[in-house]
């Protein structure tokens, strides 16, 4: 009788060895029941730290899934210790069951006493796996009840200490180093028409922020004033469920922390940074100004450069603005709206500000730019050469890779979590040392929760990012397709066809600090991919000296001690059409590609000079007069010919 195939397979939530389910007691016991009954292990998997929630994170797991469907060794079973450690998610592990049934494989749990070939042993998997899930469940809920407790006693209950406060030995305690500027922050929001934005920008011209771990910043931000804004801690209260983990729609034992509008609001036993009467007067501003403000003047103006348009004094974006007058003129008619682009002074220059003030008008600085695309796609030989770019393409690859990583930190940290939570479940309540295990581990999975919470809140921020350069995507094969017809498609798109179009095209536009003498104002516009022209490729146009190549010639006398009478023949300063056809590096390349031979600019000018084609005298002349200079040998000037016949200079 042929002995029966098997894996094995162990698995340990946690590096921490606990007797009877570490690693090595699961294989021992694997291998004595494989010995006992006669079967031959073939291989051995193992998942070490991974949670049995799902099987996504068990990289060994699937692997060996993988093997059952494509039979590579044609085993009859798979060997577990118990069943917890083959899934504690009941869907998963009889989906997983399923699978491995459908290809002959069955799955037997040691411990448990359970073979699923048997009539009796599927249905035992089924209700033992339902009994794992609703522990884990517990874990958790258990988890969260003692921070729930915790905030009822107003002690702090989760993650870093606010700013403003320092945790010490569990406790919130008054940095008043930091203090200061949540004062300050209070202060003007409520007695003056500040938003976060120029708060944070007093923040920064007067304080230094301190970098901490749950702020890496350092510099004051609207966000970081906002959340101080709506934080209760700083009136001396705990909150608890301002953050949820709740499922995703549609997804199976998929989580993630979602901001609650309502939640509760426990005494702290924390000293208070601000009084209650000026945090609620804070939360009544909030009410009015955490409101979107409509767009109101036209859809079809979309701000086409903003952020494309860089100011010229710091070289930051510069922004669209409204000026509307409410007034009316003396003859009754309302004002027209005025739309201009202005730098926002966000970046300093020497420790100051930029102080670039001048507003530019939007429909000057737009024309100018689209009469500057228009030029260029008039040229001759611009259609040509685009059929040639057609199959460049844009792509957002740099951010999926941003995104991967992210998810994969998640997991990491969903994975230690789940890891502290089967630590706590497994803390032996008789230990007189129960309590400060207890709370050192819940102080760890606070802070976890609060990783979680900043790297969701990342991965949310780069999914918008994505999400949008996906709406907005125009690939250079449909912006080149476009251009070849630009002078008659553009007059018929929208404001936002428009904008999403020269985003696509432009990367940026440079402006002088004012206008020029001959009147013009557009410095340099750079493009996001090479654009064919005047039969090479360029990806930015410029109009300044600065980028101008200058060259400085040395006027030398032949003869020292004589003055020089020049007599210029301009015909003598024109290139001839043969002199125009090729270049000493265009003659070098091709002789070296038919000949293999290498030639100096020395043997070529020889050659030429032989057949006609004059070459200016060389005024840097060597200071001997027996000085030798050497001949082109012979094979090399029949290759030189050749060049200049191909060329057609002769």
């Amino acid at each position: 009788m042929q002995r029966k195939r098997c894996y094995l397979y162990t698995r340990v939530s946690t590096k921490m060895q606990v007797d009877g389910y570490s690693l090595d007691a699961q294989r021992e016991s694997a291998r004595r029941y494989a010995k006992a009954y006669d079967m031959a292990i073939v291989k051995e998997y193992t998942d070490e730290g991974k949670s049995g929630k799902n099987i996504k994170g068990r990289p060994a797991f699937t692997e060996m899934l993988d093997d059952i469907i494509t039979g590579v060794d044609k085993v009859d079973y798979v060997l577990v210790f118990k069943l917890s450690r083959f899934g504690r998610n009941a869907a998963d592990a009889l989906n997983s069951l399923q699978l491995m049934q459908d290809y002959g494989v069955n799955l037997i749990c040691i411990e448990d006493g359970i073979n699923s070939a048997k009539e009796a042993g599927k249905l035992l998997i089924s209700i033992l796996s339902s009994v794992a899930e609703l522990e884990r469940e517990n874990i958790k809920t258990q988890t969260m009840a003692g921070r729930e407790q915790k905030a009822r006693e107003g002690k702090w209950n989760g993650g870093f200490a606010p700013y403003g406060y320092e945790l010490i030995k569990g406790e919130l305690i008054v940095d008043e180093s930091e203090a200061e500027v949540i004062r300050v922050i209070f202060e003007k929001f409520v007695n003056t028409t500040w938003g976060g934005g120029k708060i944070a920008k007093y923040l920064n011209d007067n304080y230094t922020k301190k970098v901490r771990k749950n702020g890496k910043l350092s510099n004051f931000t609207s966000t970081f004033v906002i959340k101080a804004l709506d934080n209760p801690v700083y009136m001396g209260k705990i909150a608890y469920g301002r953050r949820r983990n709740e499922k995703k729609e549609g997804t199976r034992n998929e989580y993630h922390i979602v901001k609650q509008k309502e939640y509760s609001i426990y005494d702290g036993i924390h000293q208070p940074i601000v009084s209650e009467e000026i945090w609620y007067k804070a939360q009544e501003k909030r009410k009015t100004t955490a409101v979107v403000n409509e767009k109101t003047h036209s859809s079809e103006n979309e701000n086409l450069l903003s952020c494309i348009l860089k100011c010229p004094r710091c070289g930051k974006s510069m922004y669209s603005n409204v000026n509307n007058k409410k007034k009316l003129k003396k003859d009754g008619t309302p004002y027209k709206t005025h739309l201009y682009y202005a730098c926002k002074h966000r970046a300093h220059i020497d420790g100051h500000p930029c102080d670039y003030n001048t507003q530019w008008d939007q429909e000057t600085v737009n024309k100018a730019v689209e009469e500057i695309i228009l030029k260029l796609v008039s040229n001759d030989k611009f259609e040509e050469a685009l059929k040639n770019r057609i199959n460049s393409k844009l792509d957002n690859g740099e951010l999926q890779k941003e995104m991967l990583g992210i998810q994969k930190r998640i997991r990491q940290l969903n994975i230690k979590k789940d890891r502290i939570g089967i630590q706590m479940d497994r803390l032996d309540v008789d230990d007189p040392l129960y309590d400060r295990k207890y709370d050192d581990l819940q102080e760890r999975l606070d802070n976890l929760y609060e990783d979680i919470m900043i790297a969701e809140d990342e991965h949310t921020e780069i999914k918008k990012r994505i999400h949008t350069l996906e709406e907005n995507k125009i690939t250079a094969e449909n912006i080149y397709g476009f251009l070849l017809h630009f002078d008659k498609l553009y007059a018929l798109l929208t404001g936002l066809e428009k904008k999403m179009f020269l985003k696509a095209f432009l990367s940026e536009v440079h402006i002088f600090e004012d206008y020029q003498e001959d009147g013009r104002f557009l410095r340099c516009i750079k493009f996001r991919f090479p654009i064919p022209y005047n039969g090479g490729e360029i990806e930015e146009f410029c109009w300044d000296k600065e980028n101008t190549v200058e060259t400085v010639c040395l006027l030398s006398k032949l003869q020292t001690k004589q003055h020089i009478e020049v007599d210029l023949n301009l015909d003598e300063f024109d290139l001839t059409s043969a002199e125009s056809k090729a270049t000493y590096d265009e003659i070098k390349a091709y002789i070296m590609d038919k000949f293999g031979l290498k030639v100096s600019s020395l043997y070529i000018a020889q050659i030429k000079d032989k057949c006609g084609l004059r070459e200016h005298e060389n005024y840097n002349k060597a200071k001997s007069e027996n000085n030798r200079v050497p001949n082109c040998q012979p094979e090399k000037e029949k290759a030189i010919i050749d060049a200049l016949k191909h060329f057609q200079m002769i």
